[in-house]
């Protein structure tokens, strides 16, 4: 693995205690019966939405980056490659929760736009890693 992989996966895997920390508080929410959370379906879905997207697009990165040290890419691709990848877990899972921050929110406000931007990051990202390994 390249040292910028490397590094990147290192980032991602201290990120794991964040998520876990993450499934905590919700469980929190739930088991105590916060006001905001049980009782604002929008907020939960959405806070549930982010936790397991953040989960499942920080294992993808970590295997993207495998993947990516064995693409027929140049150096500059494979760098804008790692940030597209990298940038969804952190993009999408933010736009779910501060979408709906407040207890009262019973829709999300414009930062639910992250999330889109998160995807096309991922999507660009990973278009560009399967060009590159096809």
């Amino acid at each position: 693995m390249s040292p910028s992989s490397l590094s990147i996966a290192g980032v991602l895997l201290i990120t794991v205690p964040t998520i876990a920390f993450g499934g905590l508080s919700l469980l929190a929410h739930i088991m105590r019966n916060i006001p905001g959370y049980l009782d604002n379906p929008v907020r939960r879905g959405l806070w549930r939405a982010g936790h397991a997207h953040a989960g499942i697009l920080v294992l993808f990165a970590l295997v993207a980056m495998v993947y990516i040290d064995q693409a027929d890419l140049s150096d500059g691709m494979k760098t804008l490659t790692r940030i597209l990848i990298v940038a969804a877990p952190i993009l999408m899972p933010i736009g779910f929760f501060l979408s709906v921050v407040r207890p009262s929110d019973t829709k999300p406000n414009r930062l639910i736009w992250l999330v889109a931007l998160g995807g096309v990051s991922l999507g660009a990202g990973t278009l560009t890693l399967g060009i590159g390994l096809v």
